[in-house]
């Protein structure tokens, strides 16, 4: 069942905070003040960043917030000149590939003296706070969670007579899959997954597996050639048996959800990421499933991990750093909170916190959510942030090298060494 709240029902849920603050009973750390707040996404997020903020205004009377979004590739310029100009909002949506080097320049501030006052964060995940510190402290709150993920097709594999993957899923099995429907030739000749040879998060992934890692935690390449090279091997031996989508086809793909291979019916799975299960159902009359990316081998693990989706931060220049501190506290804690926020910035970080989402989630959000929360085995310990070159190396050559060799251009023993020797030549200019 799918229970739905309009903002009425939120702000009457509240009444109890209402009333608290009108006859003056508010928590000691609540401070009145003037705070601006910030983060990029789409009109959805911003009804329900806003609702909550219309929720956090009526509980601390005196206090108001004004908020701005932006998308994200005009959400990063302006808010480096706003900071560098000290002018920056006092509360900031950062992400996880950019924390350390605006902690690193003080532009967001440690939260930690705040933590247990106005800032409460009780039976917070302890792998989304690590996921929030720099050099020890506390300069992000994760506001959800998400894993990398698969989406499946399951109406496809049943047209095709095969099982739908679980998370004991191998490589091996991907072949065996990809034979079967093959045979099936369902759909004008569907394979079962899209090219994963220059997805960064299914290298990454393989990689831990591996007990390697894209990227070390001083920054530079955690795989050698002799990786790559395999990495590239692997897929050429999966596009050439058929059990991918060709180069042609995967070309296609120019990042937007339609383009996909998934959404135009030319693979039954796509390596994908939890959160955005919803938005491909939402244009796909077939039912989608979601497991773990596959296994190396049987048993083998620890290749996923729970990445903190965004944070809420506060920054250096804020004169009102507790006062935000306490607007983050409501925003990950408050129950009503919650229910307006469900899953869309990802799984919450408290388990009281899912408890009270859950029941609200239709299915497809409350599979999201399952799914995080119960990786199991594959789930291993949060990396490093990336170096701040990271996407320059993802565009550049892991994704430009995979399109090579699947087009025949280049081999895997050509591409391994050179995908090594420019990303080395990325770090070192960066």
């Amino acid at each position: 069942m799918t229970l739905r709240f309009d903002r009425r029902q939120f702000l009457l849920g509240s009444s109890a905070l209402v009333a608290a603050g009108a006859v003056g009973v508010m928590p000691a750390w609540a401070q009145a003040a003037n705070l601006r707040l910030t983060f990029w996404g789409g009109q959805a997020r911003a009804d329900r960043t806003y609702g909550v903020t219309d929720l956090y205004e009526a509980a601390n009377p005196g206090t108001t917030i004004e908020g701005e979004f932006l998308a994200w590739n005009d959400y990063w310029p302006k808010l480096a000149t706003q900071t560098a100009g000290g002018n920056a909002p006092d509360i900031i949506q950062m992400d996880y590939r950019y924390i350390v080097e605006y902690a690193k320049r003080n532009a967001i501030a440690p939260l930690d003296e705040f933590v247990g006052g106005a800032l409460k964060l009780d039976g917070f995940d302890e792998d989304q706070l690590e996921g929030g510190k720099v050099d020890g402290m506390l300069y992000g709150i994760s506001l959800g969670a998400n894993s990398v993920a698969a989406l499946v097709n399951t109406v496809a594999f049943e047209e095709a007579g095969v099982e739908v993957p679980t998370n004991a899923w191998t490589y091996d099995d991907l072949m065996t899959m990809g034979e079967a429907f093959k045979s099936a030739n369902i759909r004008g000749g569907m394979k079962v997954i899209a090219d994963g040879s220059y997805s960064e998060p299914m290298l990454d992934n393989w990689l831990r597996q591996r007990g390697k890692a894209l990227y070390t935690a001083d920054g530079k390449l955690g795989f050698e050639e002799a990786d790559a090279i395999e990495w590239y091997t692997l897929w050429n031996k999966l596009r050439d048996a058929g059990v991918c989508v060709s180069a042609e086809d995967q070309a296609i793909d120019t990042g937007a959800v339609e383009t996909t291979m998934l959404v135009l019916g030319k693979a039954a799975i796509m390596p994908s990421n939890s959160n955005q299960l919803v938005g491909f159902q939402a244009i796909m009359k077939d039912k989608l499933g979601m497991n773990g990316y596959p296994r190396i081998a049987a048993g083998v693990g620890g290749g996923h991990y729970r990445k903190p989706s965004m944070f809420f931060s506060v920054s250096g220049s804020s004169a009102n750093k507790e006062a935000a501190s306490a607007f983050l506290s409501y925003f990950v804690n408050d129950p009503e909170a919650a229910k307006l926020l469900g899953v869309e910035r990802g799984i919450p970080c408290i388990a009281a916190t899912r408890d009270v989402v859950a029941p609200t989630l239709d299915e497809q959000n409350q599979l999201a959510l399952n799914f995080v929360a119960n990786l199991g085995d594959l789930l291993g310990p949060l990396p490093p942030p990336p170096p701040a070159s990271a996407g320059e190396i993802d565009a550049s050559l892991i994704r430009t090298l995979g399109q090579e060799v699947g087009f025949g251009a280049k081999t895997p023993e050509q591409a391994g060494p050179e995908l090594i020797s420019g990303a080395n030549a990325i770090l070192s200019r960066s």
